[in-house]
């Protein structure tokens, strides 16, 4: 019995770094997102079109609106979950190892989420929010995984 508690705690140290780790890529990834989605690169050719989304209003449920507006609100949402995220793994790596195994459930659905982050990362965007949400995806994985219940 004594042997299976040492065990269930190392696994939760681990756990614990992993959901660390996790949480200081999530706040570096919410920072670079911040302050880099709505910039433009010239080689891209995007200027007319970004004109369009800027200037082109419309009404939206008693709303004056661009489509900028709703780019940068969803772009703006986005940066607000990954700090949440960054905040709630720093969060679970402060809880000891009883509490993790009872919340095994919040853990793997966080991981699940961001397997969900990363399929979109790869399908849609480029190599930094790939690699953040690639490394983001396995630490989630590798925390929940050592979160087990006792033996």
């Amino acid at each position: 019995m004594v042997h299976s508690r040492r065990y269930f705690r190392r696994q939760a140290t681990k756990a614990s770094l992993f959901y660390r780790i996790a949480s200081v890529l999530l706040v570096l990834f919410a920072v670079g997102h911040t302050f880099d989605f709505r910039q433009n690169n010239q080689d891209w050719g995007a200027d007319a079109v970004l004109g369009l989304m800027r200037s082109v209003h419309f009404d939206a449920l008693g709303f004056n609106r661009t489509y900028w507006d709703f780019f940068s609100a969803f772009g703006f949402f986005f940066s607000v979950f990954l700090v949440f995220v960054g905040v709630l793994a720093w969060q679970l790596s402060s809880l000891p190892a009883e509490t993790l195994a009872r919340i095994r459930g919040i853990a793997w659905a966080l991981a699940i989420c961001f397997v969900a982050v990363t399929a979109l990362s790869w399908r849609f965007a480029f190599t930094i929010p790939i690699g953040f949400s690639t490394l983001i995806t396995v630490c989630l994985i590798a925390a929940a995984w050592l979160s087990a219940k006792p033996i």
